[in-house]
């Protein structure tokens, strides 16, 4: 696999993938971007694999998949090191990955039989049986961000790899050093070379890659812009595409016994990776009663917490992942506040650092209202109804995740019906779990991951249809 040049300020700053500290700005390693011959041969090496993995029985499958989740419990410490310094993750949440990563892959190595279990179905004639078998589709592309650099990974290949898929993974250019962890691990659990191979290709590379008619199907986690390019090159060349594609996930307050563990919730629910979480909660819809004594509360809570060094087991908020990032968001408010929202609180970045942030008073005018804000900025909406509440929150492109707060159980329920959102989490956040399917709608992506609906997006759903006594013994 590629090794990184020798650590240095002086390494070559043209290089596309390279780890640089965001706390520090210090560039500690540059990757060499893959030589098309190398490429060809990669696509080659999971190709041969796939013959092999998709014939080796079930059971063995499962058994390198669970061990590739024992190695994540056993190298915690190191994996997690590793996105500290790459994109700035806070030492107890790069922990906290890791071991998501070990309970992903253990769920799908405990219930892969079950889930790619022949499924017989129910013939309105009687005459003969029918059945649906699960097989492997191929080779598979995956590309992923940088936010989750392991966990990402987990919930593509997890499922995959137990449904006799093979495995090519062109991670984010700021992540080369994690991505050639997981390479190495897949590699110790005993995984057929060829089976998980990175890719450190360029965007160009990769539209070859989905081009190349040995490879399946295509899943992305990015932006929408970078998944339109790449279902577009796959709709081209007939390739099943899956599509995460982030969100401005609104947190709808409707109603509560318990303001304080509401406002705790919005808190927890808005600095999930520095705020860098595609399915954090990044807009807060306050019915009228509560809007001030939220805004208020909120608004203290939340600017209580400092950035801080992401290495320190107490640090909750770290800086953002890149100098681009933290520049991006920056614009971002600053744009916002031009239209005529306004600032109550933070908004000035130090370096990549950038403090917990409170917009409101944000119109349909604005373009703050539809975009999304990638770090820790939460906007403040009133709504004076529970129908205008539904429609702050639908009027965005996204559709990933959602949160409802109630203490009225019907009304809660109601709500989480009208929302247009692949995911919503009622009285609860930080939820997520590898049991739970994950996907959004509208310009959050299609398809799902995670769950029973995770292991059958890249399977082959062969009928199989037996006659009755005409058409020979059933078996």
């Amino acid at each position: 696999m590629p090794q990184p040049a020798a650590t240095s300020n002086a390494t070559d700053a043209s290089a596309d993938y390279a780890v640089i500290n965001p706390a520090t700005g210090e560039r500690l390693a540059d990757y060499p971007t893959i030589t098309d011959p190398e490429l060809r041969d990669a696509i080659g090496s999971a190709t041969a694999a796939h013959r092999r993995w998709s014939a080796t029985p079930l059971a063995e499958r499962t058994a390198v998949v669970g061990r590739v989740g024992d190695l994540h419990e056993e190298r915690r410490d190191e994996l997690a090191a590793i996105i500290v310094r790459e994109m700035g993750k806070p030492v107890e949440q790069a922990l906290g990955e890791v071991d998501y990563c070990a309970t992903i892959y253990r769920y799908y190595a405990e219930h892969g039989e079950r889930f790619l279990a022949d499924e017989p179905i129910e013939l309105l004639d009687g005459d003969g049986s029918a059945l649906i078998r699960y097989s492997s589709f191929g080779v598979l592309l995956g590309v992923m961000p940088w936010n989750f650099p392991y966990y990402q990974v987990a919930r593509f290949a997890g499922p995959n790899l137990v449904a006799g898929n093979t495995i090519l993974l062109k991670h984010a250019p700021q992540c080369p050093e994690s991505a050639s962890a997981l390479q190495q691990l897949f590699l110790d659990a005993g995984l057929l070379p060829g089976g998980y191979v990175n890719l450190f290709a360029s965007n160009d590379q990769i539209a070859e890659v989905i081009a190349d008619p040995r490879v399946e199907g295509v899943s992305v986690t990015g932006s929408a812009r970078a998944g339109s390019a790449v279902a577009a090159t796959a709709g081209r060349h007939l390739k099943k595409v899956v599509l995460e594609l982030g969100g401005s996930d609104p947190f709808l307050l409707l109603a509560t016994d318990d303001l304080d563990a509401a406002v705790q919730a919005a808190i927890d629910a808005r600095l999930e990776n520095s705020g860098q979480s595609c399915n954090a909660a990044k807009r807060f819809i306050v019915l009228d009663p509560l809007y001030q004594p939220f805004l208020e509360r909120f608004t203290a809570e939340f600017t209580k917490i400092n950035p801080g060094d992401p290495t320190r087991p107490d640090t909750a908020l770290g800086p953002l992942s890149s100098a681009a990032a933290t520049e991006r968001l920056q614009h971002q408010v600053a744009r916002a506040v031009e239209q005529g929202a306004s600032l109550v609180s933070g908004g000035e970045r130090s370096g990549n650092f950038f403090p917990p942030t409170v917009l409101t008073d944000i119109t349909p005018e604005s373009e703050a209202y539809a975009e999304e804000f990638f770090g820790p900025v939460a906007a403040v909406y009133r709504a004076g109804s529970e129908d205008e509440a539904v429609e702050i929150a639908n009027g965005t492109p996204y559709g990933l995740g959602s949160y409802v707060y109630s203490s009225d159980s019907e009304q809660a329920l109601r709500v989480a019906d009208r929302l247009q959102a692949g995911m919503v989490f009622v009285n609860v956040v930080g939820a997520d779990s590898a049991e739970l399917s994950f996907g959004g709608v509208k310009r959050s992506g299609f398809g799902r991951e995670l769950g029973r609906l995770g292991i059958g997006e890249f399977v082959n759903k062969k009928l199989i249809r037996i006659g009755g006594a005409a058409g020979g013994e059933e078996s």
